[in-house]
């Protein structure tokens, strides 16, 4: 093996993807250990970094073409050491020459100055800074300064981050194609569009903020909506987006003409789209979005009542799907989440069976996720099993679905995925007509409390069965904050 070609062994090292793997191998022999240790691009610390800058400085030393580094203290206590410091940062950018991407994560002992360390690392395109409780504005805009190959920034959870000097550079630089921005106390709707020039080349964005919106249906009429609203027309922020293909706004609220409504509407290359519990927009923000963006592939929309004048519902009708059915012919991906809509009041929801129906048979739907969808009932799902390109169901919380809607999965001819969550209405009947024809590749049942682990045994190629449901998904469901 030692008489191998260098260029084989790289070859065949770029093949094996686990560390641990990697690691072994490396002991084989020498010669190996060395060329592993040239190959490696990524290492991933946290709490087991002890001493943290020395033992970061051997990582360092031993794998010289480092360019993705995460570092990651999460679940971290004093008990594990000293965290990596400001001087960690020192030693990361003068021992890492081609340093690409960085990742911190839950570093409460890095603040602006051992950002600054970071402009050295002149490669440096991707930075990633989730929960650092002492990084503020000043330590971004030194790496937005210094760091100008700096493409995408992540910033999660991180409160001190404020002013909007390091948004206006990047925005008159315009090299950021990835901006993700998640419950920053410091940064509003507001300081976003100071990035003024720099939406024309984004490419992604992310914007959620903590606070949701108290829901109460005695509360009265929502003043925030504004029927009268044409998305079209020119705002006073009259920006370009067209190159944004990934759009995410969660929890926050849009006011007539202002914010970020701009965006919906002048993504012309948008191909993926999150809407969650975004309050004030109504059908003519959907019908503008449908008709500007063709290339639509993905949408997901979590929605819970709010107050339309006299009505209260969800802020998007059917006319909102019969737009995107006549202007998004690639659309492949429908995820629908509505909480907190009394089974009691079907009207609270502004889309009907009917309307959905419509929309699947007009576009190519190879993915549908429904969470709460109580207006969906057999009948839906007996017009499912003729659609001709599904491939995966996702039915969470459907009460009106049962054992006879069921058994129409059989009949759609590419459905290979089928999930049921809190489907209380389905029972082992129903489920066992799947394991006849045996058309399904995997098959999830959770919480489906007249379903037995037995029942699911063989009705499909790979079967999970649990009779709990994963926290994030009732979050999802169930979480419309205060």
């Amino acid at each position: 093996m030692e008489d191998l070609p260098e260029e084989l062994f790289a070859e065949f090292l770029k093949r094996i993807t686990r560390t641990s793997d990697l690691n072994s191998l490396s002991l084989v022999s020498k010669r190996l250990y060395k060329i592993e240790a040239d190959q490696r691009g990524a290492i991933h610390v946290g709490c087991g970094l002890c001493p943290a800058t020395e033992a970061l400085a051997s990582l360092c030393t031993r794998f010289p073409n480092l360019c993705k580094v995460e570092i990651d203290y999460s679940g971290w206590t004093e008990g594990h050491g000293n965290q990596l410091d400001n001087q960690g940062l020192s030693v990361l950018s003068s021992h890492c020459p081609s340093l690409a991407s960085l990742g911190l994560s839950f570093c409460s002992y890095i603040d602006d100055s051992g950002l600054g360390y970071l402009a050295c690392s002149k490669k440096l395109a991707s930075l990633r800074l989730t929960s650092t409780p002492n990084i503020t504005s000043r330590g971004l805009l030194t790496v937005s300064v210094h760091c100008q190959s700096l493409s995408a920034l992540h910033i999660i959870d991180c409160n001190k981050v404020g002013s909007k000097d390091w948004l206006e550079y990047l925005g008159s630089v315009g090299s950021l194609e990835e901006l993700v921005v998640k419950n920053c106390e410091g940064i509003s709707q507001d300081d976003l569009l100071k990035f003024g020039s720099g939406w024309i080349n984004l490419q992604k964005f992310v914007f959620e903020i903590k606070k949701r919106f108290f829901r109460n249906r005695w509360a009265g009429p929502n003043g925030g909506y504004d029927p009268s609203y044409d998305p079209h027309s020119l705002n006073m922020y009259d920006f370009i987006c067209e190159n944004m293909k990934d759009l995410k706004l969660g929890s926050i609220e849009i006011a007539t003409g202002k914010g970020l409504r701009f965006l919906l509407g002048r993504c012309k290359a948008l191909e993926k789209l999150c809407l969650e519990y975004v309050r004030g927009l109504n059908d003519n923000d959907m019908i503008a979005l449908s008709q500007s963006c063709n290339n639509l592939k993905s949408i997901s929309l979590s929605l819970d009542p709010q107050y339309y004048q006299d009505d209260f519902r969800t802020a998007f009708t059917d006319n909102s799907l019969k737009a995107l059915a006549l202007s998004c012919p690639m659309l492949e991906s429908v995820d629908l989440t509505f909480s907190g809509c009394d089974t009691m009041y079907p009207s609270e929801i502004g889309f009907t069976q009917k309307g959905l129906v419509a929309l699947i048979q007009s576009c190519p739907i190879r993915v549908l996720v429904l969470r709460g969808a109580n207006f969906f009932n057999d009948k839906g799902m007996k017009a499912l099993s003729s659609a001709p390109l599904l491939e995966a169901l996702d039915l969470v919380d459907c009460e009106s679905i049962t054992d006879a809607g069921l058994r129409f999965t059989v009949c759609a001819p590419c459905l290979i995925n089928l999930t049921l969550r809190l489907c209380e209405s389905v029972t082992n009947v129903g489920v066992s007509k799947l394991a006849h024809p045996q058309k399904l590749d995997s098959l999830i049942i959770e919480r489906c409390c007249q379903v037995s682990e037995q029942a699911v045994r063989g009705a499909a190629r790979s079967v999970q069965y649990s009779e709990s449901v994963s926290h994030s998904e009732l979050e999802k469901l169930f979480t419309v904050s205060c």
